[in-house]
């Protein structure tokens, strides 16, 4: 099985800063594209950044300038630094990936993590 753990989101004040990280663990043979999406009440979840496994990045135009995604190959894990936060970024943020399993059938899906809330508030 494959699990993704997401973690640092919490309570932060308009204009303040965050780092989510999210890591990959389990019957894991590769993982290409990596990503972070977020859902607000009463809204659809949107994308928020996504990087493959070359590194190449894409933003969603709000978060443009603002948030940056990364990761380590090595440690199966992505990064987001959300910097100038605004009480709009209040959502819960979910981690997703696209992994091919280890087992004989190297079956490829998305997984996806349990979410992290991060709430942007005075």
């Amino acid at each position: 099985q494959v699990q993704l753990v997401e973690s640092g989101g919490g309570l932060v004040q308009p204009g303040g800063s965050l780092r989510l990280s999210c890591k990959a663990s389990g019957s894991i043979f590769r993982i290409y594209a990596m990503g972070w999406y977020r859902q607000a009440p009463g809204k659809q979840r949107e994308l928020v950044a996504a990087i493959t496994s070359g590194g190449s990045t894409n933003y969603a135009d709000s978060m443009k300038g603002r948030f940056t995604i990364s990761r380590d190959n090595t440690k199966n894990t992505v990064y987001l630094q959300m910097n100038s936060l605004k009480p709009e970024d209040t959502a819960v943020y979910y981690c997703n990936a696209d992994i091919v399993v280890s087992t004989f059938t190297r079956d490829r899906r998305d997984y996806w993590g349990q979410g992290t809330q991060v709430t942007v508030s005075s």
